[in-house]
């Protein structure tokens, strides 16, 4: 009589266990709520990028996601804090080109950006406007251009500090245009944008989400664009490339990361989970509204992106001869 070979059932669970951690893992994960971390202030365009993927992963994923502000230090304070997360997948980081630049803006950082952040996905690409006090009376980028040649130091361009997205948009540009515009420097956004408001300042190139309100009511004049093609909201302003400084583009970046180390399976679920949300004609519409455009891709190709940022930022260093602070 043939007899069957049975092994003792706990060893069987363990052989199974043991030969599939990474599916497991995948398949558990996420088990408690998650963390999203914005290091920057509530009611930028990270942030509300944040709160709206968070929402709905929230619904996808069956576990909430709560959004922490954690502001300062030029996203420093919070992107530390979750390089130096557990490495779960519960506590992630929505971040602009802080990721690639910090490390060459910095002299000393607690945390290197590269190193200790793992790229998830690449959610969208930000685009500057160029907007002027309305007490200049420029039609164009190119009636500003040929006004800034002939004098030379007479108009002041304000940014949120040395290497910010802004800062980069205002050195290309007056690289490329042969213009040699007042650069002034402040601690944040919201302070240079008040300031351009007062008319202390005359120009800056301010993000998408928050220029497009300005330029609407009028508060604000917008001459351009900064990315490659004009964005919906504001059809009728041209890029800057069109308006006379042909090549010109300078746009910013959100992207979602976790702890380096967080494990694979993890990492590729929610690039998955963000990719299939991208895809949604819903969310398309709402990241649009937002002066976005959406992206998406791989892990890979974030990852690579990043690279290719963090290398870009370095030639902007040396190019302008910026000393890291």
């Amino acid at each position: 009589m043939n007899k069957l070979f049975r092994l003792p059932l706990a060893l069987v669970v363990a052989g199974a266990a043991c030969m599939s951690p990474a599916v497991g893992a995948q398949d558990a994960y996420p088990s408690k709520p998650i963390r999203m971390v914005v290091p920057f202030p509530p009611g930028g365009s990270i942030d509300m990028t944040a709160r709206l993927i968070g929402q709905k992963l929230s619904t996808s994923l069956g576990q909430p996601v709560l959004v922490d502000n954690r502001p300062g230090a030029s996203g420093n304070i919070g992107m530390d804090f979750v390089a130096k997360a557990p490495k779960d997948g519960y506590t992630l980081l929505m971040v602009h080109a802080g990721l690639a630049s910090n490390a060459h803006m910095f002299a000393k950082l607690p945390y290197d950006p590269i190193k200790d952040l793992a790229p998830v996905i690449r959610v969208a690409d930000q685009p500057n406007v160029l907007l002027m006090n309305p007490k200049w009376p420029f039609k164009n980028v190119a009636e500003l251009v040929a006004y800034a040649k002939a004098n030379p130091g007479k108009l002041s361009v304000g940014t949120s500090g040395v290497g910010g997205p802004q800062d980069v948009a205002a050195r290309r540009f007056m690289r490329m245009t042969g213009t040699d515009l007042l650069n002034v420097a402040y601690k944040g956004g919201a302070p240079a944008l008040s300031d351009l408001v007062g008319g202390q300042i005359d120009l800056m190139f301010e993000t998408s989400p928050t220029a497009v309100p300005y330029a609407k009511s009028g508060k604000l004049k917008a001459l351009g664009v900064t990315g490659d093609k004009r964005i919906p909201i504001l059809p009728e302003v041209p890029t800057v490339a069109e308006s006379g400084v042909p090549g010109y583009r300078s746009m910013g970046w959100i992207g979602l990361v976790a702890p380096a180390g967080t494990p694979s399976p993890v990492i590729a679920k929610l690039n998955e989970q963000v990719q299939a949300l991208l895809k949604n004609a819903d969310t398309q519409k709402q990241i649009t509204e937002l002066s976005l455009e959406v992206v998406g891709g791989s892990t890979a190709d974030f990852t690579s992106f990043v690279g290719r940022e963090s290398d870009d930022y370095a030639r902007f260093v040396k190019d302008f001869d910026i000393t890291p602070q």
